[in-house]
C-alpha cells in the first residue's frame, strides 16, 4: 500500500486550516523535539522569504518564527507533515486516544505502544473512524485520518477510502 494516496496532500491539508489551527500547529512544531530535520527546512525558507542569514533566523525569538511559518504561502510537503503531526500531538491527544482504543491498539495518551504492529484490516479502520466520527468535529476527524494515511499509508492506508476522509478531499 505504499502507494501515493488519493487524498489531499500534507500540503494542501496544511492551505485548508484555519489561521487559528495554523498557529497551534506552528508552536507545537517549534516546541517538537523530534522535528530538528524540519525545523532546519523551515529555518530555511523564513531565512529565503526574508532574504536573511540562517544563522539570524535561528537567533529569532519563537514568536517571530511562528509568525513567519504560519504566513508562509507555501509549505514544503515534509514541514507541511510535520506541522500536521505536531498539532496532532499537542492539542488532538483524546481523538487520537478514542481512534486507537476503536481498534484495540495499546497506547499511552494516544501513542502506540508497540514497535511492530500489524496493519488493522480496512472494515477495523474505517469502523474507528466512524467511531471518532461520533465523538469529535468532522474536520478534525477528516484532517487526523488523512495525516495518519500520509504518515504511513502501509499502515493506515486502508483509511484513505473512509467516508471521513473523502469528506476531507472534496
Amino acid at each position: 500500500m505504499a502507494d501515493v494516496p488519493d487524498i489531499p496532500r500534507p500540503s494542501q491539508l496544511w492551505k485548508r486550516l484555519s489561521a487559528e489551527r495554523k498557529q497551534q500547529a506552528v508552536e507545537a512544531f517549534w516546541s517538537d523535539d523530534n522535528a530538528a530535520a524540519e525545523q532546519a527546512e523551515a529555518v530555511t525558507l523564513i531565512a529565503n522569504r526574508l532574504k536573511f542569514r540562517t544563522k539570524s533566523v535561528l537567533a529569532l525569538p519563537t514568536e517571530k518564527k511562528v509568525r513567519h511559518l504560519v504566513a508562509m504561502p507555501a509549505i514544503p510537503e515534509l514541514v507541511a507533515a510535520r506541522l500536521l503531526v505536531a498539532y496532532h500531538l499537542a492539542h488532538q491527544r483524546p481523538m487520537m486516544a478514542g481512534f486507537l482504543d476503536a481498534l484495540g491498539i495499546r497506547h499511552e495518551n494516544g501513542l502506540i505502544e508497540e514497535e511492530e504492529m500489524p496493519a488493522p484490516s480496512p472494515e477495523r479502520l474505517q469502523e474507528a473512524a466512524k467511531t471518532i466520527a461520533g465523538s469529535f468535529p468532522p474536520d478534525d476527524v477528516a484532517l487526523y485520518l488523512s495525516t495518519l494515511v500520509w504518515q504511513d499509508p502501509d499502515t493506515w492506508g486502508g483509511l484513505a477510502e473512509a467516508p471521513q476522509v473523502r469528506a476531507a478531499a472534496t
